[in-house]
């Protein structure tokens, strides 16, 4: 039987992460594991904010984890699942109809795909110089009333959808496509990066009930929310744990590596007045947390987010966080569990996006053409059907 095994690759503004997975199957019970294989780290030159600013020092850096990753799984990479960050991420919302066509008046896939067109069409201003990553329903109703799961075999006049529309600068996107392409790498599929990192580090309770995953990235915030199983808002923020070591290196005048080392507890309190530290942390901190707040409360989901706030990324350890994102939200808050074999050559959190993409590249349909639009009724649109 041939081996199924995907790659996920992370191309951070620091590291480029790389993750090796294999699917495994009990031959008698037909249950099936996942199999980290090797995994690969590389310091990635070239990017700023998550943008590339020199595509040839990315794909070196690509190639550096590549080679690594290989080393360890003893498996040639020739192609991935490839995670879409940065800043240049944003969402659009617009609603879609369709008058149902069958005379019967039941709902039918081709009645969801036109509402689909619909949505996209009214949406379609705000995608200049942008493609669409990720098109998600939010809301179904028939003939005005909110419909509960997937409409199809319902009757009714009129079929209205809510959507979701994850978006990301198309120069930046072909930029990382081209960087990963030079280093001999196929890109199977592309995935926001907040929602790969929701695969592994979220229950399925947690988004059920409602919740924010907040990722604290080196330049930037990003957060997904969920509420009733399905992703309502992506976001990134332009601010992340480097503003930090700048904050600590401005109030204290010492140098940017210092200020690093004191921002992470490696230099002793004594040296430096602890009170000061630990305000420049939590200023930064509170103003990243505002910034969430003020996004929730546009988006109505202040509040009834029952499993609150999950914390992740290398900014996730620093300083009281998960203190300050309670006050700062009034919500609960906690650091993001990542529940994996502590026998893996994965060590924390911060490999959840790449690993985030192998395990959807392993358990989700990949075999659509990417760009077409009927893609919102194929691999990811079917995981928030019922």
């Amino acid at each position: 039987m041939k081996r199924r095994i995907a790659t996920g690759i992370d191309i951070g503004t620091y590291q480029v992460k790389l993750v090796v997975v294999e699917e495994l199957v009990d031959p008698r019970t037909r249950a099936r594991q996942l199999r980290i294989l090797g995994t690969g780290l590389a310091e990635s030159k070239g990017m700023r904010r998550g943008y590339i600013v020199d595509k040839e020092e990315v794909t070196e850096s690509i190639r550096k984890a590549r080679a690594q990753a290989e080393a360890t799984a003893r498996v040639p990479i020739k192609s991935c699942f490839l995670a879409i960050g940065g800043i240049s991420l944003d969402e659009a919302r617009a609603t879609g109809f369709a008058i149902i066509s069958r005379a019967d008046q039941e709902i039918t896939a081709l009645d969801l795909e036109k509402a689909a067109q619909s949505a996209h069409e009214a949406a379609a201003p705000g995608f200049l110089n942008r493609n669409v990553l990720h098109s998600i329903p939010l809301e179904y109703r028939v003939d005005g009333a909110k419909v509960f799961g997937n409409p199809v075999g319902m009757k009714g006049v009129r079929l209205e959808v809510d959507y979701l529309f994850v978006t990301c600068l198309a120069q930046h996107e072909e930029s990382l496509v081209q960087a990963v392409e030079a280093a001999d790498i196929e890109i199977i599929d592309q995935m926001a990066s907040p929602l790969a990192g929701s695969y592994v580090l979220l229950e399925g309770d947690q988004k059920m009930k409602g919740c924010v995953l907040a990722n604290i990235g080196a330049e930037t915030v990003s957060i997904v929310v969920y509420d009733e199983g399905i992703p309502v808002s992506v976001k990134v923020f332009p601010t992340g744990s480097s503003h930090i070591t700048d904050d600590i290196a401005l109030g204290l005048r010492i140098s940017l590596e210092e200020a690093e080392r004191v921002k992470i507890g490696r230099l002793s309190g004594q040296m430096y007045p602890r009170k000061k530290v630990d305000d420049l942390i939590s200023g930064r901190l509170a103003t990243m947390f505002a910034l969430m707040d003020k996004h929730l409360k546009s988006l109505g989901r202040r509040g009834p987010l029952p499993a609150g706030i999950i914390i992740s990324g290398g900014g996730a350890g620093i300083g009281t966080i998960s203190d300050i994102a309670r006050s700062s939200l009034k919500l609960p808050a906690r650091l993001a569990e990542f529940r994996i074999a502590t026998d893996t050559k994965i060590r924390d959190a911060t490999w959840a996006v790449a690993y985030g993409l192998a395990f959807w590249g392993l358990t989700g349909d990949t075999s659509s053409p990417k760009k077409h639009f009927s893609l919102a009724f194929g691999k990811f649109l079917r995981q928030f059907l019922p």
